[in-house]
C-alpha cells in the first residue's frame, strides 16, 4: 500500500539533496498534466542523474541524462512512498500544472538527519 506525504516547502532543498544520491542512474519517467493540453510524457524511462531545489530561483531540476526538466516557481511537492521506497514525486507549478515524476522501481530514502 502506498501513502501520500506533502513534503514542506522549507524541507525541498534537504529532501532532494538526499534523495540526489539514491536516484543516480534509476528509470524514470516525467509526465506533465495541464488542463490546456492533458497529460503528456515528456521524458520516457530515462536515467536520473538527480533532482536539485534552488531556493534562491525557486527552481527544481530535474536532470536527466542527455537532459534537464525545469519546474520554475514549484507550488507542492508529493510524494508517493511505499514499503518499498519513493515511487513518484508530484509538483504542482505556479500555472498548476501537475509534473510527476514516475519511477520504474521504488527507491529507499535515506533516513533525514535532524540538526538540533
Amino acid at each position: 500500500m502506498s501513502t501520500l506525504r506533502a513534503v514542506p516547502n522549507v524541507e525541498w532543498r534537504s529532501f532532494f539533496d538526499r534523495m540526489s544520491k539514491v536516484l543516480l542512474g534509476k528509470r524514470a519517467e516525467i509526465e506533465v498534466a495541464t488542463l490546456d493540453l492533458g497529460d503528456q510524457i515528456v521524458a520516457k524511462w530515462v536515467p536520473l542523474l538527480g533532482i536539485t531545489y534552488d531556493s534562491n530561483d525557486d527552481l527544481l531540476d530535474i536532470a536527466l541524462d542527455r537532459a534537464n526538466h525545469l519546474i520554475r516557481h514549484p507550488r507542492e511537492i508529493v510524494v508517493e512512498e511505499s514499503d518499498t521506497g519513493l515511487a513518484s514525486v508530484a509538483v504542482v507549478d505556479a500555472e498548476g500544472a501537475r509534473q510527476i515524476v514516475n519511477l520504474k522501481a521504488p527507491v529507499m530514502l535515506p533516513p533525514a538527519v535532524v540538526h538540533h
